[in-house]
């Protein structure tokens, strides 16, 4: 028998809870992989086409085409079509806000502060560039 002096849980809130929880897990794990991850950092510097990302990134187009449709099928990138190019560009507040969170986390530099006060990401895409370079031993391809 319920003790009707107890108070219930308030399963609205849980339910909200658990909903927010899980689209935050579907984000993250969007963000787990690291050609998804550093082409949204270039992406963070503006609109470019597979060419463009595939020669400043290092990433062989077909790898490269492959991560692209994952984050436009998450609606991360939006896509524009000019002449014989596709543009993606990010679409996403969410992904914006977490990769400007992930240049203040891990882009404490000194040489970045300034970097960081204006907004520009350049150094934070350049560092983390580097930083998955050294740690995969140099190699451009996946």
């Amino acid at each position: 028998m319920i003790n009707s002096s107890a108070q219930l849980p308030d399963l609205s809130a849980m339910i909200e809870e658990r909903a927010a929880a899980v689209r935050a897990c579907a984000m993250l794990r969007i963000l787990a992989n690291e050609d998804r991850l550093l082409i949204l950092c270039k992406l963070m510097q503006g609109r470019k086409n597979v060419g463009e990302l595939e020669q400043q990134l290092g990433i062989r187009q077909p790898t490269l085409s492959q991560q692209l449709t994952v984050l436009r099928e998450e609606k991360l990138v939006s896509t524009e079509r000019q002449g014989k190019y596709i543009y993606y560009s990010l679409a996403s507040p969410e992904a914006i806000q977490i990769m400007l969170t992930l240049f203040n986390l891990y882009c404490q530099d000194s040489g970045l502060q300034a970097a960081r006060n204006s907004h520009d990401t350049t150094p934070f895409i350049d560092n983390l560039f580097e930083r998955s370079r050294r740690t995969s031993g140099g190699a451009a391809s996946r």
